[in-house]
């Protein structure tokens, strides 16, 4: 009789991450870096095309609204988001493919998955490459950053036609940044970047972005932030509420729970159970937003070029 004796203790589980189990893995001082093979490099959005170098962010933004799409990686939203991040170290030559047999001719931003000028992007440097790439093909593009890592591809970006920069400055309240962006450069630091782009030759705007309901939104602190803005020599200024997209969505509240319990009950009158705040509330504040720039010559777009100043909300962005 032939027996088919069965292996007497079963393989263990692998416990690992899905991220783990297909990327190679570095540690670069207090985070943990998963380079992957990027299959796509341009992401259609609902205003254009989105590129990112990485995913995950190492300024720990408490809002950010892509902080869902490290779940579906074996990873959470919260914690893990801010200290691993994806590198996706062939995002130049899919890009360089992409433009030529996918692109249409419509602006693209770039850093939609994370800050494409955060730390992590010294040891990397897969910016000047993107940016090559895309001056390659002519193509609009608008860089998203709070990182003053920038400036070290200023001239790349300065000699590229469309090219533009955006950076995120909500509000000026110093208090408020250290716990709810501590990852961050400073509101000062930031309004200096924008003056520097823009004196090196780099169109570059402001998204004030997130607004955060009953923190950074009277009319005072808004009438600072705008003011400091124009003072900056911004090109453009876009408002933009706080929206609160699973993932960023219990990370955020609970921030508020933790600092500001009295506003809990508000602000889930607010939201309810969606992405966006009260849309009555919602158009007050960017209509006050939108006056008080006004006032200053500022509006929302480049005058030269309307590209896209705010970091496509609906898209869904391809994991890896």
């Amino acid at each position: 009789m032939r027996w088919d004796a069965p292996p007497l203790l079963a393989a263990p589980p692998d416990a690992r991450p899905r991220i783990e189990r297909s990327a190679v893995t570095r540690v670069h001082g207090a985070l943990t870096c998963y380079e992957v093979q990027a299959r796509t490099a341009l992401e259609r959005t609902a205003g254009g095309w989105a590129v990112s170098p990485y995913r995950g962010c190492a300024q720990a933004c408490r809002y950010c609204a892509v902080r869902r799409g490290h779940r579906y990686l074996g990873l959470n939203a919260e914690g893990d988001f801010d200290s691993r991040i994806v590198v996706r170290t062939n995002i130049v030559r899919r890009l360089r493919a992409e433009l030529v047999s996918r692109w249409d001719g419509e602006p693209v931003v770039v850093g939609a998955g994370g800050d494409c000028y955060q730390g992590v992007e010294d040891v990397y440097r897969l910016m000047p490459g993107v940016i090559a790439a895309l001056r390659e093909v002519g193509a609009p593009f608008t860089v998203h950053t709070k990182s003053r890592l920038i400036l070290r591809d200023a001239a790349l970006l300065a000699g590229a036609p469309g090219a533009g920069a955006v950076v995120s400055i909500a509000f000026v309240d110093e208090r408020i940044r250290r716990t709810v962006e501590p990852g961050a450069p400073s509101a000062q630091k930031r309004l200096e970047l924008v003056a520097e782009l823009n004196e090196r030759g780099v169109p570059c705007g402001v998204a004030m972005a997130p607004i955060l309901p009953l923190l950074t939104d009277s009319p005072d602190q808004l009438a600072a932030t705008v003011r400091r803005v124009a003072d900056a020599g911004a090109v453009s200024l876009t408002p933009h509420v706080l929206r609160l997209p699973p993932g960023a969505r219990e990370w955020y509240l609970a921030w508020v729970g933790e600092h500001h319990p009295a506003l809990s009950a508000r602000y889930l009158e607010l939201y309810g159970r969606g992405v966006d705040a009260d849309a009555a509330y919602v158009g007050g504040v960017t209509g006050q937003v939108l006056r008080l720039a006004a006032r200053y010559g500022l509006s929302p777009t480049r005058p030269e070029q309307p590209l896209p100043l705010a970091l496509p909300s609906q898209a869904q962005l391809t994991l890896l």
